[in-house]
């Protein structure tokens, strides 16, 4: 534990805890772009090759994220926060864990019904497809989901990143610091 100003000690999470956030955090960044902008930059480089090796990559971290989250007590809620904050904090990390599993699924289905070949991630190896029929009601379904799910996760994101920077700049708590 790292001391911070007037002697309070700073709780932050373990480094398993940590390190997940940030490899997920760069890669949900990562493919929030390629998703969105991806077909403005298909003309100078084609982003959904990486965009869905990564979704898979994310949905397999987010797994193990979940377990480890599981296994583990997160640090207790600065006393700055009140209960109506705590119940919004967790209401949008689950929103935003449910995000990070649903939609690389809808991708990953997406991806089985459109394409004849399988899903390689990053050009190591090749991720199976899914028994989806192209034009089916669950391929449909994928793709549209894939797509809304995306913004609705886009928009978790910037709130989460929204709050945390209030948080650190103008509540002037830990929540912040003890991801980091």
């Amino acid at each position: 534990m790292a001391s911070i100003a007037g002697g309070a000690e700073l709780v932050r999470y373990n480094t398993v805890a940590r390190t997940l956030h940030a490899l997920i955090a760069g890669m949900v960044i990562f493919n929030l772009a390629s998703g969105i902008g991806g077909d403005a930059l298909e003309d100078i480089w084609n982003p959904f090759p990486l965009h869905k090796g990564t979704g898979i990559i994310i949905l397999l971290l987010s797994l193990i994220r979940l377990g480890w989250r599981f296994t583990w007590t997160m640090p207790a809620w600065p006393a700055t926060m009140s209960n109506l904050q705590r119940l919004a904090a967790k209401v949008a990390h689950a929103a935003l864990y449910a995000l990070m599993l649903i939609v690389p699924v809808t991708g990953w289905i997406m991806s089985s019904a459109n394409s004849k070949y399988p899903i390689s991630i990053w050009g190591l190896f090749e991720w199976p497809k899914l028994a989806v029929t192209k034009g089916s009601a669950l391929a449909e379904a994928a793709h549209e989901g894939h797509e809304v799910l995306g913004f609705l996760m886009a928009g978790l994101v910037v709130l989460h990143i929204a709050a945390a920077l209030h948080h650190h700049f103008v509540i002037k708590d830990t929540i912040l610091r003890r991801m980091f």
